[in-house]
């Protein structure tokens, strides 16, 4: 999944992030908007990790957020098991 995707639909993808980074507020989720490297800045900055460290996290996040987003597909339908009825 690109990163694209996240940002366009940042209000469905903001609670995994919030999941993820709990110690981000809502406020800071807002001041994201889905902006990849302003959120790698806001890992860093409240987890005082370095940039390639939040870089990591993020890949490690956008790859599980593909691998648990199911693209929608019809359903295949099958025959069900009919049983013949009985007239009178």
């Amino acid at each position: 999944m690109n990163w694209d995707r996240i940002e366009g639909n940042w209000q469905q993808f903001k609670g995994a992030a919030k999941q993820q980074w709990g110690k981000l507020t809502d406020g800071n989720l807002d001041v994201i908007a889905g902006k990849r490297d302003v959120l790698a800045g806001k890992i860093q900055e409240t987890y005082g990790v370095t940039k390639d460290d939040a870089e990591t996290q993020l890949a490690t996040w956008q790859q599980a957020q593909e691998e648990t987003t199911v693209e929608s597909k019809p359903v295949e339908a099958k025959p069900m098991d009919s049983k013949p009825t009985e007239t009178k």
